[in-house]
C-alpha cells in the first residue's frame, strides 16, 4: 500500500471531477461522476449537516447506485446546484427508470458555509451546478481555493479573525490491484494537521476548545468523498467510512462538533477483489493526505 504520487480521486478508473469557481464572490461547486452501476454509502458525524439525497445512502435503504455527487458552497442555498446536475444527467439518460418512463438520477449533495467569506448574496445554483458538471474530466483534480472550497476557511475555533484559507484537496493510495481516491472540501472550525501530527494551520496540538460567540452552529463543515475500484458491499463501505471519519479526527482538531456538518460518502465502482480491511486503511491515508493537500496547494 502506498500514496500515489500526483494521484487524486480521478486515479480511480471512470471517476471524473469538475469545478465551478467564482473568485469574485468566493464560492463554488465541485461535481463528481462515477461509473454506473456502483455501490454507495454515507455517514454524517457533524452536528449540523445540510444535505440532499444523502440519508438514502445509509445501509438498509433501497438506492445503492449514485449517478453523481455534489459539494457546494452557498450554505443551504447551494443545495440547488444539484438541480442543474440532475437535469443534465436526465438528458444523458443516466438515472433510475421510473413508471411512466421518467429518469431520476441520484445525486447526493452536501454544502459548506462560505457566506461570511466573500459576497454572501451570491450563491451557486442550478446553472453553476450545470457548469461544474460539464467541466468534469478524468484529469488530476485541481486543488486549493477552487470549486466548493473557493471560500473555505479553517482554524476558526477561537473566532473568525483567526481563520485561515481552507480549500479542496485530493489524494490516492494503491492497495493490491486497486486504487482508493479521496476528495476533501475543508471548511473546518478546527485547526488542520498532517497525519504525522504537524500543524498546517498554526494551531496547538490540543485546542482548549471554546468557540467564540461570533461562531454560530452550521458555519463549518468538512466534506469527504472516497471512491475505489475494489468491489465492496454497503456493509463493507460502512466500515470504510468509519476509517474516513477517523482520519478527519486526526487531521482536524477538533472535528465532528456541533458547529460542523462533517459528512463522508464512499463509492465502490469496480470489480477488483481486495481485503476490505486493507481498503479501509488506504481510505484512512487517502483522506488524511487529501485534507493536507486542501490547505497546502
Amino acid at each position: 500500500m502506498g500514496v500515489i504520487k500526483n494521484g487524486t480521486l480521478t486515479t480511480v478508473p471512470g471517476v471524473s471531477v469538475g469545478h465551478y469557481t467564482d473568485k469574485d464572490a468566493l464560492t463554488g461547486v465541485t461535481v463528481m461522476t462515477f461509473p454506473v452501476p456502483n455501490v454507495a454509502c454515507a455517514e454524517i458525524r457533524g452536528g449540523n449537516a445540510v444535505t440532499r439525497d444523502v440519508s438514502g445512502l445509509i445501509p438498509g435503504m433501497a438506492a445503492e447506485t449514485i449517478h453523481a455527487a455534489v459539494f457546494s458552497g452557498g450554505s443551504s442555498y447551494g443545495l440547488a446546484t444539484a438541480d442543474g446536475v440532475m437535469e443534465e444527467l436526465e438528458k444523458a439518460g443516466s438515472g433510475y427508470e421510473t413508471p411512466g418512463g421518467y429518469i431520476v438520477p441520484c445525486v447526493p449533495t452536501a454544502i459548506l458555509f462560505d457566506l461570511a467569506t466573500g459576497d454572501g448574496s451570491v450563491r451557486p445554483g442550478p446553472e453553476e451546478g450545470r457548469l461544474a458538471y460539464h467541466s468534469t474530466s478524468s484529469d488530476p483534480v485541481k486543488m486549493g481555493l477552487v470549486g466548493a472550497g473557493t471560500g473555505a476557511t479553517v482554524a476558526k475555533w477561537q473566532g473568525r479573525k483567526y481563520a485561515k484559507p481552507g480549500g479542496v484537496g485530493s489524494a490516492a493510495v494503491s492497495v493490491g490491484n486497486s486504487n482508493v481516491g479521496a476528495l476533501a472540501a475543508v471548511n473546518s472550525v478546527g485547526d488542520v494537521f498532517s497525519l504525522e501530527g504537524q500543524s498546517l494551520s498554526g494551531g496547538p496540538p490540543v485546542s482548549p476548545y471554546y468557540p467564540g460567540g461570533e461562531y454560530a452552529e452550521g458555519q463549518n463543515t468538512t466534506l469527504v468523498l472516497i471512491a475505489t475500484d475494489a468491489a465492496l458491499d454497503r456493509g463493507e463501505l460502512n466500515r470504510i467510512l468509519v476509517r474516513c471519519h477517523d482520519s478527519m479526527g486526526v487531521c482536524l482538531r477538533p472535528a465532528h462538533t456541533y458547529l460542523d456538518g462533517d459528512t463522508a460518502i464512499a463509492v465502490s465502482c469496480g470489480s477488483n477483489q481486495e481485503n476490505p480491511n486493507a481498503i479501509a486503511e488506504a481510505a484512512f491515508e487517502a483522506v488524511g493526505r487529501a485534507i493536507e493537500a486542501a490547505v497546502s496547494e
